[in-house]
């Protein structure tokens, strides 16, 4: 018996109670309100809820009293062993060993889908991150926003949700223009302009554009700028898709913003004419001194934006109009954006936007926002110069080690991390103790075939050992992880809750048997616990996987 079946069981005793008592308020019942949990002292059973307390006031009862009243109901529920009534109320519950047992089973039919649950089913989600401008290697900084916004896309979908990974392309504007400017006079051996951007990769883009277009000299001005910048925001562009590829980061949708500039060839209106005109019409846009703003104040922003300066020229903030208006358009239902630790100042902003926009800032769109990491010992680019790059740190600590540790913390907490620790091959390493786990399991496997223990023999009824209950109470709650993580926007749970499974498997190891001591005889309890090792193996996978975290077979 998992949780979602005792809590479904549990639903239909207190309705019933409720029922009986004459109230009118059991039809509001959900099975949110029985509010599972897990006893901190296992002596107190497998499962414990305060219910009784909830409910009993609104019945006009003592609390104890409503909870001996569901006792009964309760024992009643297949797969319930005993049930104890603790202090004012509190209902802990304890299961028959086979009852527990038997999510062993389940969980390995389940295989890679078990976790998964409906908690946002029917939710369309766009989810944007790390969106750097593509003018240079990623950083450390988008090393962070890209573990943790895809694994934010991933516990996302495993809850029900239909999530696009959206990479928004800053490819307008004059840091592009200052970028092809930088990369031309790289490419003629010119000084370079003022505002340049500095690394040997601007040298090495010269070189190469001077390659692909020797004439680069002969043309006039604007048209070599505007070459050299075409050509080398191409091939930036690129090495930002293959960091992230390399980095298991995966983009459903890459958006230029030149896109919200260009003109309609029919109407001769941009993206950004037609934010305007719609932003006009729903009451929030006014004209003064020439130019063009949003009353965004209305939403909550600290000042009124302008859209449009009285020179005729958009702001940024127009393009940040036009790309919500273009999630929305395509049917979008949340708008989730993921910013850096410099972008406070947008949360109000953009929550305005979409008030402004006619949508409801609080359920429409959330603005989350990641804090600075740094790695202690961490060397600068050498092709950069001024920053860390993604290409090293990857090379340097490896993909897993990263992704882990960066998805291990919330996304609002600064983090500085030991690479010391995170190269070492010993349990200290969370992401080399969850993996050693994982490992660890299809060793057991290997073992037990080579020793004849068949999983056929599985007997939920033999799974009576102290840790093989805490085991399975571990493995439960995975489901309920997942949608909490997915819920609460937090993926560090799922890394949390692997390291508490590792410690809880690692434990049943070293106390129970999955292949016979010596010349005993194989017996069904080894072939019950080697299901158990299994599911835990695939449990463990299952939670590197919402990381995206190998989960060798062998360490």
């Amino acid at each position: 018996m998992n949780p979602a079946d005792l809590a479904s069981a549990l639903l239909t005793v207190v309705q019933g109670a409720v029922e009986r008592r004459g109230a009118d308020v059991a039809a509001s019942l959900t099975v949110d309100d029985i509010a599972l949990e897990r006893p901190r002292n296992r002596d107190h059973g497998d499962w414990a809820t305060s219910i009784a307390l909830k409910w009993a006031k609104r019945l006009g009862m003592p609390p104890r009293e409503f909870a001996e009243e569901l006792e009964q109901g309760i024992l009643a529920i297949e797969g319930v062993a005993a049930v104890d009534i603790a202090g004012p109320g509190f209902l802990n519950i304890r299961l028959e060993a086979g009852a527990a047992g038997e999510l062993a089973r389940a969980i390995v039919e389940a295989g890679d889908a078990y976790g998964r649950n409906d908690a946002l089913a029917g939710e369309v989600i766009n989810l944007e991150f790390v969106s750097a401008n593509p003018t240079g290697p990623l950083h450390i900084g988008h090393t962070r926003w890209a573990a943790l916004g895809d694994s934010l896309r991933r516990v996302l979908a495993a809850s029900g949700a239909a999530v696009t990974s959206e990479f928004y392309i800053n490819d307008a504007g004059a840091q592009i223009d200052t970028f092809g400017e930088s990369v031309l006079a790289a490419a003629l051996g010119e000084p370079a302009p003022e505002g340049a951007y500095p690394g040997s990769y601007i040298g090495e883009l010269g070189a190469r554009a001077l390659v692909e277009r020797p004439d680069l000299g002969e043309l006039p001005r604007a048209e070599a700028i505007h070459v050299t910048r075409e050509l080398a925001y191409a091939w930036q562009l690129a090495e930002i898709r293959s960091s992230l590829e390399l980095f298991n980061v995966h983009f459903d949708v890459w958006f230029s913003e030149r896109t919200l500039h260009a003109a309609n060839p029919v109407s001769g209106a941009s993206p950004i004419d037609e934010a305007v005109d719609r932003l006009r019409e729903q009451g929030h846009v006014f004209d003064e001194d020439d130019a063009i703003w949003v009353r965004t104040t209305d939403f909550g922003d600290d000042k009124d934006r302008v859209i449009r300066r009285g020179n005729g020229v958009f702001t940024y903030f127009a393009a940040d109009a036009a790309y919500y208006l273009s999630k929305r358009d395509r049917g979008f239902g949340l708008t989730i954006y993921l910013l850096g630790a410099d972008h406070h100042g947008y949360v109000h902003r953009l929550k305005a936007l979409a008030g402004a926009a006619g949508d409801d800032p609080d359920r429409d769109i959330e603005v989350l926002i990641g804090q600075l990491v740094s790695i202690n010992g961490a060397r600068l680019s050498k092709r950069a110069g001024n920053i860390i790059e993604l290409d090293d740190l990857r090379d340097w600590l490896g993909t897993d080690a990263l992704r882990y540790s960066l998805g291990r913390y919330p996304a609002d907490s600064p983090l500085t991390l030991d690479p010391e620790l995170l190269r070492k091959r010993t349990n200290d390493n969370p992401v080399f103790y969850v993996q050693y786990a994982h490992a660890r399991t299809h060793q057991v496997a290997r073992n037990a075939a080579a020793a004849g223990v068949d999983a056929a023999s599985f007997d939920a009824d033999l799974l009576t050992h102290e840790t093989e209950s805490v085991l399975l109470g571990v493995l439960s709650e995975f489901p309920r992880i997942v949608a909490q993580a997915a819920s609460l926007r937090e993926p560090h749970r799922v890394a949390r809750y692997l390291e508490e499974l590792a410690a809880a498997f690692h434990r049943w190891y070293d106390s129970c048997r999955v292949t016979p001591q010596g010349d005993d005889p194989v017996e069904p309890v080894h072939g019950t616990r080697l299901v158990l090792s299994d599911a835990t193996g695939q449990v463990l996978r299952n939670g590197l996987t919402l990381l995206g975290v190998s989960a060798p077979e062998r360490m």
